[in-house]
């Protein structure tokens, strides 16, 4: 059931908050009062949008998931599978902002992210085309921060350096802090996951489309889509755009429909997070049908035929 909670006045100066659209900010505002005491929810948008939106029925779970990935790429909050799989969030400051006289018991599983001795392997989940899940990934470097600003810069190609392209982006603790796992030791947990440390270009079981006919990089993507702007676009959305770009070679999308999508997004000049989406509507669109033309003769029949009638 919903409870009464804090909003301090610095949350309408907040950084983090000025990065999403209203709306986002609208759910995230709602979802501090539907979480446990521990800032626990379900993560699913069907239900999130008939909690805090039943009487605005024009901005649907469709536009609730979208919500929730910003505030997931904002750093937020912070989606995960439980034991059970189903999907759950928890708020990430939930703890610095809410004191709770008694807070009961969660009846949600904690997130294997942020609630797990240091050392354990932690699972979050990862968004992917559609706004459905894959089987969680681990993660053994920390936080992925779009405010970062570094993940284009750090970008390398496969074969020039011995880590993965965009691991020099995570900030956190590192390996050696968390354990002394390395990058080559961490495993995926789940069906048809390549590993972690996977170059650029190679092709993952269970590849979503044909395999690319010419190997490229994230980086080399967004270099060409920073080109075609009028203006180089901030840094930020290079490095979230770099970052969605790297998940779409890694399912072995065709780089010919990543470019689709990419100059779709320079065009429309929509949020970063949407291109998976408009790179799933270049893959799947219906080419425009050829007027029928009918015969007529030629005005020019030399032309037309070389002389030869």
């Amino acid at each position: 059931m919903a409870r009464i909670r804090t909003i301090k006045p610095e949350a309408f100066v907040s950084e983090s908050l000025a990065v999403v659209t209203l709306t986002a900010e609208r759910t995230f505002f709602g979802l501090l009062t539907q979480a446990d005491d521990q800032g626990r929810h379900r993560d699913h948008a069907a239900i999130i949008a008939g909690q805090l939106w039943v009487l605005r029925p024009d901005h649907t779970p469709a536009d609730v998931e979208e919500d929730l990935a910003q505030l997931a790429d904002a750093g937020l909050i912070c989606r995960y599978q439980g034991p059970d799989h189903k999907r759950y969030l928890h708020i990430v400051t939930w703890r610095e902002h809410q004191k709770i006289n008694r807070p009961s018991k969660s009846r949600l599983p904690g997130c294997p992210h942020h609630d797990t001795p240091t050392g354990a392997m932690p699972i979050v989940a990862e968004r992917t085309v559609g706004g459905s899940f894959t089987v969680p990934a681990p993660s053994s470097h920390g936080t992925l921060r779009e405010a970062s600003g570094e993940v284009l810069e750090h970008m390398v190609d496969p074969g020039t350096d011995d880590k993965p392209a965009g691991q020099r982006a995570f900030t956190g603790h590192s390996a050696k802090g968390t354990g002394g796992l390395h990058a080559a030791a961490v495993t995926p947990h789940g069906p048809d996951l390549g590993p972690r440390n996977m170059d650029l270009g190679t092709t993952p079981s269970g590849g979503a489309s044909a395999p690319a006919p010419d190997t490229v990089s994230a980086k080399q993507l967004i270099t060409e889509y920073a080109g075609a702007c009028a203006h180089r676009p901030p840094k930020d959305v290079l490095g979230h755009l770099g970052r969605e770009v790297h998940k779409l070679l890694g399912e072995d999308i065709a780089p010919a429909h990543i470019r689709a999508g990419l100059e779709r997004h320079r065009a429309k000049g929509l949020h970063p997070s949407t291109l998976p989406s408009l790179v799933h509507e270049a893959m799947n669109a219906t080419p425009a049908p050829v007027p029928h033309r009918a015969w007529t003769n030629p005005s020019d029949v030399d032309a037309a035929y070389g002389g030869d009638l």
